[in-house]
């Protein structure tokens, strides 16, 4: 293994073909996504070069309603890093115990993850059925007629209903990361901590979670990124409605690609939303700081 380290065409000719593959299938597509956002372009006529219009037009231009959608965004980041991940710690926390039927649990809480999240969408849709759905029926049976609405189109519940299943279908795959590390803590650490007659929360805070800090990070890193990435179960519910109240940066810029044909401004969103990945991405790892690194 040393000697193929040291051998630099051996590691070329290794590296090559997921190199080529990765510059296909990521970096070429960005530098074309950040020209196409320089030109005023129905995706068929020849593109106009209007520089960054298209970035000043997505700001000004009230009817497109861009940095409502960044917000958005932002609440449903807020919430998977101060509730979606804290459930997930909670539960991992619960299952590495070594608690009967762990690996049942842990299998069940994960399956959410496994299912396509256009399945989830339509289970949800459901759900949210004003007629006849599981919500509102539950609610007229416990006498909270009141709490009825029709969650998926009204403005004022719509970005909830959306955020429930989203927050719901990850909780198991951040849980199952939490668990891995939870695993590897030492098991000695514990022990002697058991000894000292350290409680349960003093393992867990003063243990656990400082050794798991990686993962931590890696997990607030996903669910932010995951968050401006958000498309598919938010174009399944509501596809951005009603009137942009559920409408995040993926579901506008398919909108103004695919919905008006103004790739120029469709790539400027792209083009924003990879930006702000990267920027809140280097943000957390400098503000989770790992010892070592």
């Amino acid at each position: 293994m040393d000697k193929v380290r040291k051998n630099k065409t051996a590691l070329i000719i290794f590296l090559l073909p997921a190199t080529i593959l990765f510059v296909i299938i990521i970096i070429v597509p960005i530098f074309m996504s950040c020209y196409y956002s320089l030109l005023k372009w129905d995706g068929m006529t020849t593109g106009k070069f209007v520089g960054f219009d298209n970035y000043i037009n997505l700001f000004k231009d009230t009817s497109i309603q861009f940095p409502k959608t960044l917000w958005h965004a932002v609440v449903i980041a807020i919430f998977s890093v101060f509730i979606q991940l804290p459930i997930s710690l909670g539960l991992a926390l619960i299952l590495a115990k070594g608690i009967k039927g762990e690996r049942f649990f842990l299998s069940v809480f994960f399956i959410p993850v496994l299912i396509s999240s256009v399945v989830i969408g339509q289970l949800w849709l459901k759900i949210y059925n004003p007629n006849y759905g599981l919500l509102n029926t539950f609610l007229k049976t416990v006498g909270l007629s009141g709490w009825v609405h029709t969650w998926l189109g009204e403005e004022k519940t719509a970005l909830a209903a959306v955020m429930v299943p989203i927050l719901w279908q990850f909780i198991g795959y951040h849980m199952l990361l939490f668990y891995a590390g939870i695993k590897s803590v030492p098991r000695e650490l514990i022990e002697a901590a058991q000894v000292d007659s350290a409680t349960s929360w003093q393992i867990n805070t003063r243990i656990i979670i400082p050794q798991i800090k990686p993962i931590i990070r890696m997990c607030t890193i996903f669910a932010v990124v995951g968050s401006f990435k958000t498309f598919d179960m938010i174009y399944v519910l509501t596809n951005g409605g009603p009137s942009h109240a559920s409408e995040v940066p993926s579901t506008l810029m398919i909108n103004l690609i695919f919905g008006r044909n103004q790739y120029g401004l469709g790539s400027a969103v792209a083009v924003i939303i990879i930006i702000l990945c990267f920027a809140f991405a280097i943000g957390i790892k400098r503000i989770f700081k790992v010892e070592g690194e």
